[in-house]
């Protein structure tokens, strides 16, 4: 099976292959197609399967295609935020944005979210799909009270999209609240590093093989696409994504 074969477009099939990569995932050609449909997604996948590309490069597709207008992704941490930004940068390449678009990406961590809102700086009552990237994770990083926090303000009819690594009793009632008749995909433990053995070796070519996090600063490639989509117009900040500078 090739991208071609999943309901992309020729723009973002065209930004796939300039990366190397040549053939989807399992978690992403059963992910993808859903996504296209605007259907209600829970996604039981391991890490490094190639979860993120699943839902990054359809969304891509439906804000070309002005299907969607306001997308929220919540992620665990502000280090997957920076990589599912860089995604969208990545394979958006090839896709024309005019000044006058108003697709909004907000891509950031729950506590992150609730503190801009209470400033007046998001608003949450307009988004069309939300994305819970790893439900888990934000068990892991206690996040689920923040999560719930979120969810009351967002509105009933918009398009969920949820992921976790593994079901957990802690997060069903959560999931409860979130999805109303999903499509169920479960991808088995077996699949783990598929991404990276499948695509990840593409993209470390040109990579040192040990980093070490330090001191933060902005990420230049995610600040220009934030600015390009102004996300969610004059409520909210240029840019809500802190990279960890890579020390060799």
């Amino acid at each position: 099976m090739s991208f071609n074969d999943l309901g992309l477009s020729l723009e973002t099939v065209r930004a796939i292959e300039e990366v190397g990569i040549e053939n989807p995932t399992t978690v992403q050609a059963d992910v993808i197609p859903s996504v296209l449909e605007g259907k209600d997604i829970f996604t039981i996948a391991p890490q490094r399967s190639g979860k993120t590309y699943s839902y990054v490069l359809p969304l891509i597709d439906m804000i070309a295609q002005r299907k969607v207008q306001n997308i929220l992704i919540i992620t665990a941490d502000s280090f997957q935020a920076s990589n599912v930004s860089d995604c969208f940068a990545v394979f958006n390449k090839y896709h024309k944005n005019s000044d006058d678009d108003d697709a909004n990406v907000i891509i950031a961590t729950p506590d992150l979210i609730l503190e801009l809102e209470s400033e007046q700086k998001l608003d949450l009552e307009r988004i069309d799909v939300l994305v819970v990237d790893d439900i888990n994770l934000l068990k892991k990083n206690h996040q689920l009270g923040n999560l719930e926090k979120i969810l009351e303000k967002l509105p009933a009819d918009k398009q969920n999209i949820v992921f976790t690594n593994r079901r957990s009793k802690e997060t069903q009632s959560i999931l409860d609240q979130i999805l109303k008749a999903p499509t169920e995909i479960k991808i088995d433990r077996n699949k783990e590093d598929e991404a990276f053995e499948a695509q990840g070796r593409i993209e470390a070519k040109n990579q040192a093989p040990a980093i070490q996090i330090t001191e933060p600063k902005f990420d230049s490639e995610a600040l220009e696409y934030v600015k390009k989509f102004q996300v969610f117009g004059d409520k909210t900040p240029h840019f809500l994504l802190i990279k960890g500078e890579l020390k060799r």
